[in-house]
């Protein structure tokens, strides 16, 4: 018996051509969707699925797989209890396994079509966990470390000023209807999203980790791909600074962490779909403040992208191919991705060793070890592995904190919240990145578990606990 294929129902980004593919997870996918159309049981299938994604570290996609275990009994029950959950487990899982064969980790992290699917599986739930609420940024930046953002101290009279005019500006964005609106009403909606971004400008302070800076990049990345009006993300994202900057007028000094998350996921998610052209370099640079890398890209046309995706299919059906565990990678592309990993660890070891001499520290410096620590993570986020992206992204963040910490003056230090990480922090991590690519080199699939594990913990508390 064939397993079929999965047909893409909704594309949010383009295929990964030299991705890595988790074939055990796909797998059994085709296994729990054949399940599901037989009315049969396809939990079993489903938690083999997860287990693959989570060794392969691909965790956003294991956790939208955990949803499709919890929900499978319902689904696959008797008629009338399955009813209202078999239609929205079956479409899921079907736009599931055509992203997963996409290979494009970024999507798996970011798609709102799969997001969607997994606030429906969510709310299908029977007893969901208490404070369970969903929210994009779970997939989006799922064991991510995200560092605290600011509110820095500024006159009453000038927050409350800034406050009405905020006010004024988003009742006609949140009224707005982008499809059904008139060209005066949409004018009228343009007018006060220019005032909300005058208003982002000015309350924004001199900490890189200023949430205001913060929220102006997206407010920003959010106009110039048209979502500021017609997406209800947006509208809450909106409405939601109202309300932290009534938390700043009360003298609050950070702004609350699930509206950070919010605000950096939102940011994030069409560069990590489509990427960044060159008009969008500021909007990168606060990403990568964060802990976050886009690919850059020259924009297309619809013939352009047909040809990329017949690319990806003929790259794909190369029989060249190496197996590290449940990964299976492009044999080119992992020569490839061999050869530029090693200078990058190479100088992330000599940087972390530097960083121990305080008389010596350069924040241009650290800059350059962030930099070669997202060269390395998107490198690895390309080809699959999972769990070297995710650590080679925190300690590109953990060094970015540090480059801020040592360019702050006195009078900017009074105001801002970077801690530098410890060097031994910076230097454990990179034996853990470096011990990980060895076994990489060596065919072995890489762990996130043991060092790995450990080192990404510790830079996680030195990023989101560490503050001046």
């Amino acid at each position: 018996m064939t397993l079929r294929s999965a047909a893409p129902v909704s594309i949010d980004a383009l295929p990964n051509p030299r991705g890595g593919a988790v074939r055990p997870a796909e797998l059994a996918l085709a296994e729990a969707s054949l399940a599901f159309e037989q009315r049969d049981e396809s939990g079993a299938a489903l938690l083999r699925a997860s287990h693959a994604l989570r060794t392969a570290g691909w965790l956003s996609a294991q956790r939208f797989a955990d949803a499709l275990v919890r929900l499978s009994p319902l689904a696959s029950g008797e008629p009338a209890e399955a009813q209202s959950a078999r239609p929205v487990f079956g479409a899921a899982l079907r736009d599931f396994r055509a992203a997963l064969e996409r290979h494009n980790l970024r999507e798996l992290s970011c798609s709102p079509t799969l997001f969607s699917h997994y606030r429906a599986l969510c709310a299908q739930l029977v007893e969901p966990a208490p404070g369970s609420a969903v929210a994009f940024e779970d997939l989006a930046l799922c064991a991510r470390p995200v560092p605290p953002a600011s509110l820095h101290a500024q006159s009453a009279d000038q927050l409350a000023h800034l406050r009405a005019r905020y006010e004024r500006a988003l009742l006609p964005v949140l009224r707005s209807q982008a499809d059904t609106g008139s060209a005066v009403a949409l004018a009228v909606t343009n007018a006060a999203l220019d005032e909300l971004d005058a208003a982002f400008t000015e309350l924004s302070g001199p900490d890189p980790y200023d949430f205001w800076r913060l929220a102006r990049a997206c407010a920003k990345a959010l106009r110039a791909r048209g979502h500021a009006i017609r997406d209800i993300e947006a509208r809450r994202f909106y409405a939601r600074c109202n309300l932290a900057l009534a938390d700043h007028a009360r003298g609050i000094e950070r702004a609350p962490r699930s509206l950070v998350r919010a605000t950096l996921a939102l940011l994030w998610r069409d560069f990590a779909l489509f990427g960044a052209a060159a008009q969008d370099a500021d909007q990168v640079e606060v990403l990568h403040d964060y802990g976050l890398t886009v690919d850059w890209h020259v924009a297309g046309t619809q013939s352009s992208q047909a040809l990329w995706e017949a690319g990806a299919l003929e790259a794909q059906a190369l029989p060249h191919t190496r197996d590290l565990g449940v990964l299976s990678v492009n044999a080119n592309a992992y020569e490839d991705f061999l050869q530029t990993a090693d200078g990058s660890i190479e100088a992330l070891a000599a940087h972390a060793r530097a960083a121990d001499q305080p008389e010596k520290a350069d924040p241009s410096e650290a800059l350059q070890a962030g930099d070669a620590a997202y060269r390395l993570g998107s490198a690895a986020c390309a080809l699959g592995l999972g769990h070297v992206a995710l650590l080679a992204d925190a300690l590109g963040l953990a060094w970015r904190r540090r480059a801020h910490a040592g360019v702050a003056t006195p009078a900017v230090r009074a105001h801002v919240i970077v801690g530098a990480p410890p060097a031994d922090t910076l230097e454990q991590a990179a034996e853990a990145l470096r011990a990980t690519l060895h076994q990489v080199a060596a065919g072995v699939a890489p762990a996130g578990g043991g060092l790995t594990q450990a080192a990404l913990a510790a830079l996680t508390r030195a990023i989101e606990q560490g503050g001046a």
